[in-house]
């Protein structure tokens, strides 16, 4: 598979070897520098369209918000558009926008990444847009206050009026404890209202600098082209001291929880189920790539046994499913759910999928399962490399929690590898202890 190459400052750019997928395509060329201010930089050379994908991936994100003041994170990713001296209010996307770009932002518990798509004889204008963000933003009572406005609204829409995600944000918070995982990246609302320009301030102070992110540069250019404009537009940008990230260790859990949340604005009645489980970052060799296999061959889609049990030969449920989140520098997490037909109660629900979940624990997969999750696992990482914007995802996400562009292009092969046997383990470690159960039922709270 292809090496990351090291492209010095002051070195000339080397042949990239070219990698091949199991289904023959090339994977990207990769190249990886660093400024003299610590920022780390990753070219992936696309030249069938004269346009550019930049991601800006801040390693800092909702773990790393301090105690009290949950949201943090996600609540200065909307900071970030509230402009700078030289670029005031939300010009930022009003310019990206007039040149035929477009831009948006994301945060997750351990990163925050920012990105623009733009014509590639416009790129140096986002790069100066966003080397003037990073060290000049303009933080003030009269920005921060309607900005916390907004997140408080937007957290009333997206989960306080949401019954499943409610459902969901009590899951994270029983089955991490007190890990930060627990707490929702949008923040509690009670600790939102607590953010004011101060701590606003501190956070940009301590945590958005040039060494503590990583530029991805997807599209038509060459490494030599962005290591020239990179250092251009970033370079005079100073490092910063940064806060150190803290390191948590998740407490065992001794015994499985469950819950019955009962909710009025609830259409239907759902089953939930999530286990802690290793991640790519902290699972064995192996161990992830097994659980991704398991849970696109227990409930990746229609074709998956959890549907065609439950909802097609018993006719228990009108949808079932499973998934495996192993992106992430601590514990992943491994999902199942259903939703019963009128008339099946939860109980029997729950019943009958957990004779499934049994049966796959007790015998290896068979082969014809097996090969389907596998293949289609490969083929949407394949059909991946034909967007800019998911193939820079891929890498800056892989980057941004600890993995190496070797991790990100040897995954198909290592999909590809994982037995019959293998996946029976995956199945058979989601142990009970370490899962959140929960009933979301329609109806009236007594």
């Amino acid at each position: 598979m292809t090496a990351l190459l090291l492209l010095l400052l002051a070195g000339p750019a080397a042949a990239p070897a070219t990698a091949q997928s199991d289904d023959g395509r090339a994977a990207p060329d990769t190249f990886q520098f660093a400024l003299a201010n610590g920022m780390q930089v990753l070219v992936i050379p696309d030249h069938r369209a004269p346009v550019v994908t930049q991601m800006l991936w801040f390693k800092v994100g909702g773990m790393d918000d301090p105690p009290g003041l949950s949201g943090l994170a996600h609540f200065f990713e909307h900071m970030m558009f509230r402009g700078t001296k030289s670029v005031p209010g939300d010009q930022f996307s009003q310019i990206i926008a007039k040149n035929g770009g477009e831009n948006n932002a994301f945060t997750t518990h351990d990163y925050t990444a920012f990105y623009e798509q733009i014509a590639k004889d416009r790129l140096g204008l986002a790069m100066r847009l966003e080397a003037d963000r990073l060290h000049n933003l303009n933080l003030t009572d009269a920005t921060v206050g309607p900005e916390r406005d907004v997140v408080m609204e937007e957290r009333r829409m997206r989960v306080d009026n949401d019954p499943q995600s409610l459902t969901n944000e009590q899951m994270e918070a029983a089955l991490h404890l007190s890990h930060p995982y627990g707490r929702p990246v949008i923040g509690w609302m009670d600790e939102i209202r607590r953010i004011d320009r101060v701590s606003a301030q501190d956070f940009y102070d301590h945590h958005y600098a040039p060494n503590n992110c990583i530029l991805v540069i997807a599209g038509d250019v060459t490494p030599e082209e962005i290591r020239s404009m990179a250092q251009q537009y970033y370079g005079a940008v100073p490092a910063r001291q940064l806060q150190p990230r803290a390191e948590f260790a998740e407490p065992p859990r001794l015994a499985e929880t469950r819950m019955t949340i009962v909710r009025p604005d609830a259409k239907v009645p759902v089953l939930s189920r999530i286990y802690r489980v290793p991640s790519y970052a902290t699972g064995t060799p192996g161990q992830a790539e097994a659980l991704e296999v398991y849970g696109q061959e227990l409930g990746g889609d229609q074709t998956s046994i959890l549907y065609r049990v439950l909802v097609e030969q018993k006719k228990l449920a009108t949808d079932a499913g499973a998934s495996y989140d192993g992106m992430a520098r601590d514990a992943g997490e491994f999902s199942v759910y259903a939703v019963p037909r009128p008339g099946v109660s939860l109980e029997a629900l729950e019943k009958a999928m957990d004779q499934i979940l049994a049966a796959q624990a007790a015998h290896p997969p068979g082969a014809a399962d097996l090969t389907r999750a596998k293949t289609q696992l490969v083929a949407a990482t394949t059909y991946r490399r034909d967007s800019q914007y998911a193939m820079a995802s891929a890498y800056g996400q892989a980057l941004a929690i600890g993995l190496t562009v070797n991790d990100v292009e040897q995954w198909p092969e290592r999909i590809g590898k994982v037995s019959a046997g293998a996946v029976k383990a995956a199945a058979a470690s989601l142990d009970p202890k370490n899962a959140v159960n929960a009933y979301l039922m329609p109806g009236r709270a007594k």
